[in-house]
């Protein structure tokens, strides 16, 4: 796998306490893991501070899926 796609599954699994190995390219952040947008906040913050990047505001409504995720940070 991928070292970017680890290190955002860790991070939604320490964040969302979630089992890591249930985290795959197509899991909802709300349907699958309950996260709300607060939630979803802070994740974007920790992937940014992360991978030393920023996601544009405007891109959050975009972000439903863990590969959103990737896409927004790469």
């Amino acid at each position: 796998m991928d070292e970017r796609f680890l290190k955002v599954t860790a991070i939604i699994s320490e964040q969302l306490d979630v089992d890591i190995e249930k985290i795959t390219l197509e899991t909802s952040l709300i349907d699958d893991l309950e996260a709300d947008s607060l939630d979803i906040v802070e994740l974007i913050m920790a992937f940014e501070d992360e991978f030393g990047t920023k996601v544009a505001d405007d891109a959050l409504e975009d972000i439903h899926t863990v590969e959103d995720i990737l896409n927004a940070i790469s």
